[in-house]
């Protein structure tokens, strides 16, 4: 059974306590005895010294004679006994027939008295069969023996005295009064500060007493409170910082000075097997594995907190970032940023591409109004060159609109306003619209699709996509083609729709898989000398997409192209 602390305390002090005054009690009791003891013998003493002075230098045979005045003078119940040297007693008051006792050197009295010269013994007497107490004195002569029966009388005698048995007995019980309520307002200060300890968990309230101990317990709450409001701040701040690390796009593991990992994330280990192409890899491989040798280099020689460089790897960009701290420990943060510098040649190279596809018609129209201003033309002429400036100018706006759609594609493509509309009216808008130039060009456009085909998209971008494929189809298929659009599937989501012409297609597959990539021309001479931005099939394709389609394309067997894509409903 575990004791509680006030219990504890109290024995710790009472056990202490009852032994000093059992010790005490013991000794003074025993003190008591001797001190009762030595006044007895003292007393003994004193007879033994009146008989040895009434024998002394007188013959035996007058002992029994003074011996019996003497008796008259001694205590009644005073036994006397006189024994020689050799153990013989020659003279017994007590007993009749003392000359025919046994040999009493071996009494333990008598033993006693040979080496100190006096003994006593409290035992019963083998020839009277009475308890005595016995005191033995040597003269060097005879051993001169007393005893006083050891009746009520004589124990009562050496009896303690009960008073200083009292008293010991109130003084303890007083002092274990004070003890036990010294414990309790102790141990109560102390259960105090235990409740105040376990009371956060419990959530009990708690009060301390007005004592040392208590204005020590509420400074410790004063603290304590504050202690714990700081605490639970950095555990939530904490919490927010793990579950953003684990949710972070980015490798990262903090390392001790000793660059043992302390927490990392799974895209850290990730990362390292996408670099070393090791699946068995752990944290600790960015110290070993050469890949990681400017990392290396740079923890060896540190001269500044910070380092970032990239490293390439398994056909992948990765950014790796060392972040140094006051203490020695570390951070490292990988990220793949592959896709980040594919956007950037990208963009470059679109940049590229833009400024290529503008030189050309800023070039004719500057070419062109160069040459009307410089040198004399003939009228006829002149419309010709400003007539072909224009047609420049209408390229070079067809480009611009192409760029302005593709890049508000990118931007808030998913974002358009739809709206339900019917596309067999939709389709015969185009075919009006197309009319004229399908009529130059000798081309014929014929679309298949139900009179109540509805369907909830943005028209803008649909229009878009077959204007798109038309223009292309027109401008590169060659004259005296058929355009076919139909719908040859429809479930519960989509539309699956049909492009194709009956031109030339194209006879390097190659390009198939390119023809939707920004500014991407299969025959660049001839597309330069047809028009076009270069970004037509790129608008189609993402259009596509934000409708929530796909699309591809294909040669035809019996020639041309044909685009396939499907349009949610």
């Amino acid at each position: 059974m575990k004791l509680n602390y006030r219990l504890r305390l109290f024995l710790y002090v009472a056990l202490p306590t009852t032994l000093f005054t059992l010790s005490v009690f013991f000794i003074e009791q025993n003190r008591e005895k001797k001190f009762k003891t030595k006044a007895i013998e003292e007393k003994l003493d004193a007879y033994t010294n009146i008989v040895q002075k009434s024998i002394n230098n007188q013959p035996v045979e007058n002992y029994t004679k003074l011996l019996q005045i003497l008796d008259s003078i001694l205590p009644q119940n005073l036994r006397l006994s006189i024994i020689e040297p050799g153990g013989k007693v020659i003279f017994d008051n007590d007993v009749s027939g003392w000359d025919n006792l046994e040999n009493h050197l071996n009494r333990p009295e008598i033993v006693s008295a040979q080496k100190n010269k006096t003994g006593t013994d409290i035992r019963t007497s083998l020839s009277t069969n009475k308890k005595y107490l016995y005191y033995a004195k040597n003269d060097g002569n005879l051993f001169v023996r007393v005893a006083l029966p050891y009746d009520i009388q004589l124990q009562q005698f050496f009896k303690t005295d009960n008073v200083f048995l009292y008293v010991i007995i109130l003084l303890f019980l007083t002092v274990l009064l004070i003890l036990n309520k010294i414990s309790n307002n102790f141990s109560k200060s102390i259960i105090e500060l235990r409740d105040f300890a376990l009371a956060p968990k419990k959530n009990t309230p708690f009060s301390f007493p007005k004592n040392e101990i208590g204005e020590i317990g509420r400074e410790i709450a004063i603290n304590y409170t504050a202690l714990r409001k700081s605490k639970e701040k950095i555990e939530l701040e904490q919490e927010k910082l793990l579950l953003h690390i684990h949710n972070s796009q980015e490798g990262i593991c903090f390392f001790s000075q000793h660059k043992t990992a302390e927490f990392h994330n799974g895209l850290f280990l990730q990362f390292i097997h996408n670099i070393t192409d090791k699946t068995s890899a752990d944290t600790s491989t960015i110290f070993s594995d050469k890949t990681f040798i400017e990392l290396q280099h740079f923890l060896e020689n540190a001269k500044s907190p910070f380092k970032e460089y990239h490293l390439s790897k398994q056909g992948k960009t990765f950014s790796i970032r060392i972040v140094m701290f006051e203490d020695g420990s570390f951070e490292v943060i990988m990220n793949d940023i592959s896709k980040q510098e594919k956007i950037k040649e990208l963009k470059q190279q679109m940049i590229s591409n833009i400024a290529h596809e503008l030189r050309t018609p800023v070039t004719g129209i500057s070419g062109y109004l160069e040459t009307i201003l410089e040198k004399p033309l003939d009228d006829e002429t002149k419309q010709h060159f400003i007539r072909q400036a224009f047609n420049q100018t209408k390229v070079l706006t067809e480009l611009l609109q192409d760029m302005s759609l593709i890049n508000k594609l990118d931007e808030a493509g998913y974002s358009l306003k739809k709206e339900e509309f019917n596309l067999f009216l939709f389709f015969e808008k185009i075919w009006k619209e197309y009319s004229y130039i399908l009529k130059e060009n000798n081309a014929k456009l014929v679309f298949s699709i139900p009179e109540n085909t509805m369907i909830n998209a943005n028209e803008s971008l649909v229009h878009s996509i077959f204007r798109n494929l038309i223009d292309n189809a027109i401008r590169y298929a060659g004259k005296d083609i058929d355009i076919s659009i139909s719908i040859y599937k429809t479930d519960a989501e989509f539309y699956y729709f049909s492009f194709y012409d009956t031109g030339k297609g194209i006879k390097d597959e190659k390009h198939l898989t390119r023809i939707f990539e920004r500014f991407y021309r299969v025959d660049e001479g001839r597309a330069r000398s047809v028009g076009g931005s270069g970004l037509g099939l790129s608008i189609v394709k993402n259009a596509v997409l934000i409708h929530g389609g796909s699309i591809l394309v294909k040669n035809r067997k019996e020639g041309g192209l044909e685009f396939l894509f499907h349009l949610r409903k």
